[in-house]
Formats: structure tokens, sequence, C-alpha cells
């Protein structure tokens, strides 16, 4: 009985007395640690899982954001497959644009809405060399030094024409994303001159004038095709010859497709040379 622990031996239950008192704090301790060990085990799973997803799964395809250096607008182009080269029913490709293969498209990236515009493009390094003025014009006359500069400046670079391809079919397979009138500036509908970016109908990622209206460089070497299918390809180690994309206001209707290829010199500069720019 306890009235006679405390006549016998009252150290021994005054001690117990203690612990029993300090026995609440421990439990509490006890639970802050164990809620404190499951946050960080928690923590540390869902960092695994988006590392393994990796940087685009935060990115939802076809989000857009303003780049603060040139006030262009940037659409989010997911990661995936396609075929690279003549599109299926094709029958004005040329022999350059075979063998189709298969491309993969491992990282998404940030690619401009439109092209470069001459308000863009006098922002950021402070002239318009443009033949066609107008401050929604899309930039021309600039070389491929020119138009790589332009995109290092403003935090990004060219892409390369595995990326523009892929980007311009926004999701499709034919040679045009939508009805070429509905879609492109060329020789037929233009007035022989450049217009107004974003003023067609966009493709399937909601990028503008991906066919038409100017030429963009891309980053590559001109170089032929073969059958292997290829992981980001970058395009030839080396050159002569560098290609722009897309067709422009004065190119004819066969060549105003997702995969016309075209060469040119990479000093060349042209009215109806323009660029976009990407950024992963």
């Amino acid at each position: 009985m306890l009235w006679m622990a405390e006549v016998c031996c009252p150290e021994r239950v005054k001690a117990q007395s203690r612990a029993e008192s300090r026995r609440p704090a421990a439990d509490v301790i006890n639970f802050i640690q164990e809620q404190t060990m499951r946050l960080l085990l928690i923590t540390y799973i869902a960092a695994r899982m988006l590392c393994a997803q990796g940087p685009a799964a935060a990115v939802a395809a076809g989000a857009k954001k303003v780049n603060p250096k040139d006030g262009l607008t940037y659409i989010w182009i997911p990661p995936g497959k396609f075929q690279m080269g003549c599109s299926p029913g094709d029958s004005e490709c040329g022999d350059d644009e075979k063998p189709v293969h298969e491309v993969t498209i491992s990282k998404g990236f940030w690619i401009g809405q439109t092209a470069v515009t001459q308000r863009a493009y006098e922002r950021v390094i402070g002239k318009n060399p443009a033949s066609h003025k107008g401050a929604d014009l899309p930039v021309e006359e600039v070389n491929w030094e020119e138009a790589q500069t332009y995109c290092s400046t403003v935090g990004g670079r060219l892409p390369t024409e595995a990326e523009y391809e892929y980007a311009a079919r926004g999701g499709s397979t034919a040679a045009r994303y939508g009805k070429l009138d509905d879609i492109a500036w060329y020789n037929a509908n233009s007035g022989g001159a450049s217009h107004e970016v974003g003023r067609k109908l966009p493709n399937g990622f909601g990028l503008y004038d991906m066919v038409g209206n100017t030429w963009q460089w891309v980053a590559d070497w001109y170089g032929k095709y073969t059958s292997d299918p290829q992981t980001d390809p970058p395009g030839p180690a080396s050159g002569e010859l560098k290609e722009p994309k897309g067709g422009s206001w004065g190119t004819v209707a066969k060549s105003i497709r997702a995969s016309h290829r075209d060469t040119v010199e990479p000093g060349h500069r042209g009215n109806k040379l323009g660029m976009r720019c990407v950024a992963n």
C-alpha cells in the first residue's frame, strides 16, 4: 500500500512520482519526433517521384509565359515522339524529306508563340534591320549568327530542325496543320509582303505562322536523313549550309509544309527570313 511505502521508503516514492510527472512531456516529445519523421519521409518520396517524372512534369502542355527580356509569349511544348520527314499521303515531298524516321523529343521546351517581331528585336538588339517595317511584323534581314545572338541574349537558342518540325506539326501527322489559306501567308495570298504575326489560325500547340509569312532559322547544319530512330537529334556536327524552315510570304504553296526543307548560307540575309527562339 502507498502509505506503507511512504513510511518505509519515502525516497523511492518521491523518485517514482517525479518519473510519472515527466512521462506526459516525454510522450509529447516522442509524438512530435514521430510526426516530424513521417513528414520528412513523405517529402522525400514526393521529391523522388517528381525527379523520376522529370522537370516537364511541373509544366502543363500549352502553358504560356511572357519572356521579360523581349516581351514575347512562349508556349510549353511537351516531350513526345513523331515521324520526321514526308507526311503520310504527301505527294509533294522532296527527296531530302526521306526516309521518314522516328524522332523522340525527350525534353519539353518553350518556344515563341510567334516569330520574333521587329518590336522585340529592336527592344533587345537596339536596331531594326527589316525591309518591311512594322512593329508587329516579323523581323527579317538577319543572318544565322545574328539570330542565334538574339536568342541567347533573351535566354534561349535557335530550335533544332527536329524541335521545329515537332512543334510545327502541333500533334498532327498531316503535311499542314490546317487549310493552307487559313494557316499561312504565301505567294498566292500575301500581296507580296509579310504580315503581322498571329493573324492566321494557330496549330494544335497554339503556335502561329509555323508555316508561311517568313522562313525561320534553325540551329542545324543541313544534312541527309537516315532511317534510324533518333533521340533529340542535333543535326550534323559541321557543314556549309544552314536550314530555314516553314516557308514565307513569297513561297509557292507546295513548299508550305511542316516537313519541307531548304538550305541557305549562314551569312545570308533576306526580307523573307526571320526566326523564333526556344528555351528548356
